[in-house]
């Protein structure tokens, strides 16, 4: 069905604007970059560089991975894919890709503020985890929730990343 939603057929008019305030990309890309800190970090001592490194490239590659499904696994038996439609989709699941900088310069940044490979992955995952309320709610807020429902979703929001940092706690272990 063409224009249905923004990830199937053509655009309705408006949609790439809409697309561009549509920060669901950049929660999912948070709480990915989260888990990655936690992966990386729960192996022990680590180089910063290659932290900061698996970061941006885990998120370079999520990004694409979402864009092929969103070009192909919807629409393969639909439509064609037009060039147009292949640029719109990749800076629509550009969030994804950004939502590594934030823990990346956090790691980058970590030996100015004194902190060891241990303190460096708890900066790494804060920023992460800041940026995935923060991104969520924003969502929340953008869908049009208020009041009641939008406390609500920030505080399962907050228990989920609360159950990363529990998983981190237990990791560490």
């Amino acid at each position: 069905m063409k224009g249905s939603s923004p990830g199937q057929g053509t655009p309705s008019p408006g949609a790439d604007a809409a697309q561009r305030r549509d920060h669901t990309g950049a929660a999912y890309g948070s709480l990915l970059m989260a888990s990655v800190v936690i992966g990386a970090s729960s192996l022990g001592s680590f180089p910063r560089l290659k932290l900061v490194i698996l970061l941006l490239c885990t998120g370079v590659a999520f990004w694409a991975a979402n864009v092929l499904a969103r070009l192909f696994g919807q629409r393969i038996m639909y439509e064609p894919v037009s060039v147009k439609e292949t640029r719109r989709v990749c800076v629509a699941q550009w969030p994804i890709a950004k939502a590594a900088v934030p823990p990346a310069v956090a790691v980058a940044v970590s030996p100015l503020l004194g902190l060891d490979p241990r303190g460096t992955a708890w900066l790494a995952l804060g920023v992460a985890l800041a940026g995935y309320v923060g991104w969520s709610t924003a969502a929340a807020v953008r869908a049009g929730v208020t009041g009641r429902t939008l406390v609500t979703a920030g505080a399962v929001n907050l228990v989920l990343g609360l159950l990363i940092v529990l998983l981190r706690v237990a990791l560490a272990g």
